[in-house]
């Protein structure tokens, strides 16, 4: 199994993500996104935690067997290379709601999208605005 992501300010829903997509098979691999990549992707100001801690906090959760950093906005290449059975996206991509770039690469060479659930009120955006709104009105 597969999945990837920015994983900035680890959350339970990236947690909840990391068991839901080892539920699926035997051994589950975390594709980061670089800290390059988290600015190309989110813009300047991310990531607030570098590429290494992000990668030694994700390596230390008990769903995940590995962890590995690329540098690209997506994981085409790496996939090309490890070619898991499975790539787990969260459903904010089924039935074709968001394009996936890598989903040809993955059934090209026979895997599968899986998608997992969202787990409502948990996303790193939704953490940065919370904590810049609490320290906004009353800084500590």
């Amino acid at each position: 199994m597969w999945t990837n992501g920015c994983f900035d300010l680890l959350h339970a829903g990236h947690v909840r993500s990391f068991r839901d997509a080892k539920a699926l098979g035997d051994i589950l691999i975390v594709g980061l996104n670089s800290d390059a990549s988290v600015r190309a992707i989110k813009g300047e100001l991310r990531p607030v935690v570098c590429e290494e801690d992000r990668a030694e906090t994700v390596a230390a959760l008990e769903a995940v067997d590995y962890v590995t950093i690329f540098n690209e906005s997506d994981p085409v290449a790496v996939l090309s290379k490890l070619r898991p059975d499975i790539h787990c996206k969260g459903e904010d991509y089924a039935n074709g709601k968001r394009a996936i770039p890598e989903q040809p690469i993955v059934e090209g060479y026979g895997g599968e999208i899986r998608f997992l659930p969202l787990h409502e009120g948990r996303s790193t955006s939704d953490l940065i605005e919370r904590i810049i709104k609490a320290y906004s009105v009353s800084p500590k």
